[in-house]
């Protein structure tokens, strides 16, 4: 296994500039985004990959610096989502619905014994799904406050029908959130046929069977399913009660 791991060396570092460049220049030539956005991502993965490679092992040796490495992942993954939406102030509520995702996943594998409640064991599990739900609910926050904002006289139409202010928001806003499973949905229909997981590759290079590997990433795809159907299902619902809304912007309105 150990001739199947990535080379280190200078060459490695000529692949990842010229792919690092090559994204940046078709962003930005293609007018997708900012292409400095590119760049600025990509030397933050290898600052932040850096720093996690020079503490992991003391974390993986506590339980207690276990605890709170997962939970400054949390942290981040909803300070990431609500700065992508754009409404900071709400982080809290970003937080809740990270959180119901996360939870009860985190929660059952652990309870039933089929995640060693060990540290080497929980960390990638726990990020894996706590950067799912993060992905999900940024997404379907985004769709759900663009389907207000541009739909609004549809809104302003149900309640007039007399829906009530989150009723009428649901209809408008709760098919396109849903949209943000797609991406999750995909790579489970397609596991194996279009696409190897890293936790199944993961698990090949680290020393482990196919048998086990798949067993593994069927655990962590499904949990991801369950993790972002909640996540999106609750931040959909903090929108259409307008706990989640744009300053300045039209929206929900609340009594």
């Amino acid at each position: 296994m150990k001739d199947a791991a990535i080379a280190l060396g200078p060459p490695l570092a000529v692949v990842l500039a010229l792919l690092t460049l090559l994204a940046a220049a078709v962003v930005r030539l293609g007018e997708l985004g900012s292409g400095r956005d590119v760049l600025l991502a990509a030397a933050r993965a290898v600052l932040q990959l850096a720093a996690v490679s020079l503490v992991i092992v003391a974390v993986l040796r506590s339980g207690g610096l276990t605890t709170l490495f997962v939970l400054l992942m949390f942290g981040v993954a909803a300070l990431t989502s609500a700065r992508r939406v754009g409404v900071l102030r709400q982080l809290g509520w970003f937080a809740t619905a990270i959180g119901a995702g996360v939870a009860p996943v985190l929660t059952l594998v652990l309870a039933a014994g089929v995640l060693p409640p060990r540290p080497i064991a929980v960390v990638p599990i726990a990020g894996i799904v706590i950067g799912g739900a993060m992905s999900a609910t940024s997404q379907a926050t985004l769709r759900a406050l663009d389907e207000l904002d541009g739909r609004y006289g549809e809104y302003e139409a149900a309640l007039a029908l007399g829906f009530s202010d989150r009723a009428a928001a649901l209809e408008i806003c709760r098919p396109s959130a849903g949209q943000a499973l797609i991406p999750g949905m995909d790579q489970t229909r397609t596991v194996g046929l279009v696409t190897l997981p890293g936790a199944y590759v993961g698990m090949l290079l680290g020393g482990a069977g196919p048998i086990q590997a798949g067993v593994t990433q069927l655990l962590v795809l499904i949990g991801l399913l369950a993790a972002q159907a909640v996540a999106v299902l609750v931040a959909v619902q903090l929108v259409a009660t307008g706990r989640i809304s744009r300053a300045g912007r039209r929206g929900v309105r609340c009594r």
